[in-house]
């Protein structure tokens, strides 16, 4: 909540606020926001919740029911095919497994969301690509390969949001004694985002994955369907 405070300038306070909860298990997050942002700040909210666990989403939707959240809803669904709705102007992420994050990233950025709050989780993708005979001596040890290919992971997506016009920072969101899973990608859309810039983070994502030999989907996802501009700068 304190990390949602922080944000809450840059949103505004006319109409309705448009959040989606990737990946929202039993949603004692979504829940917090929707209080928080409803009850305590008095915003006129509208949260959707989205699972692919059909049990777990028809609990949430009755506990939704029984408190009189009128505008906080739960969808069973899968974050790669949804197309529930035409833009959002808050995306939240708490743990989606491994490549389902770059489905929900590339999902805010064709809305246009104005923040984007990721909490990542298991990054296989990297660990089964990365080739790079100079970092060999690193990559031969099993345990150290996973924790730089996750940490990898997350700083390529942060760059790949700068590519997009996003100010981007990826911060420790608790403490490590209570899971190593605990780093947040934070990423706030800039109105009259500068161009050269974004075109030299596109420049050094292209760079780090050619000589990595890794193709993230996030990448991907935005060349193939994020429209000519994000294409173009890769």
């Amino acid at each position: 909540m304190e990390l949602i405070e922080d944000i809450l300038p840059t949103l505004s306070r006319e109409g309705t606020l448009h959040i989606v909860d990737f990946g929202c298990g039993k949603s004692y997050l979504t829940f917090a926001v929707y209080y928080y942002l409803h009850e305590l700040k008095g915003y006129d909210v509208e949260i959707t919740g989205l699972d692919l666990k059909e049990d777990v989403i028809d609990r949430c939707s009755r506990l939704s029911r029984q408190y009189g959240y009128e505008k906080l809803h739960f969808i069973q669904g899968d974050i790669a095919d949804y197309q529930g709705q035409e833009t959002a102007d808050m995306v939240i992420t708490l743990h989606a497994c491994d490549t389902a994050t770059d489905y929900a990233l590339a999902q805010a950025v064709r809305w246009g969301a104005r923040v984007i709050l990721s909490v990542p989780c298991c990054q296989h993708e990297v660990n089964g690509q990365i080739r790079c005979d100079a970092l060999s001596p690193l990559l031969k040890y099993g345990i150290v390969k996973e924790r730089m290919a996750a940490l990898i992971t997350d700083a390529v997506r942060a760059e790949i949001l700068n590519a997009q016009g996003y100010e981007t920072g990826i911060l420790e969101f608790i403490d490590m004694e209570h899971t190593p899973k605990n780093l947040l990608i934070r990423a706030v859309r800039q109105e009259h985002a500068d161009q050269g810039r974004m075109r030299e983070a596109a420049r050094r994502v292209v760079e780090l994955t050619e000589f990595l030999h890794i193709d993230p989907t996030l990448m991907r996802l935005l060349m193939t369907d994020g429209g000519g501009d994000a294409a173009a700068r890769f």
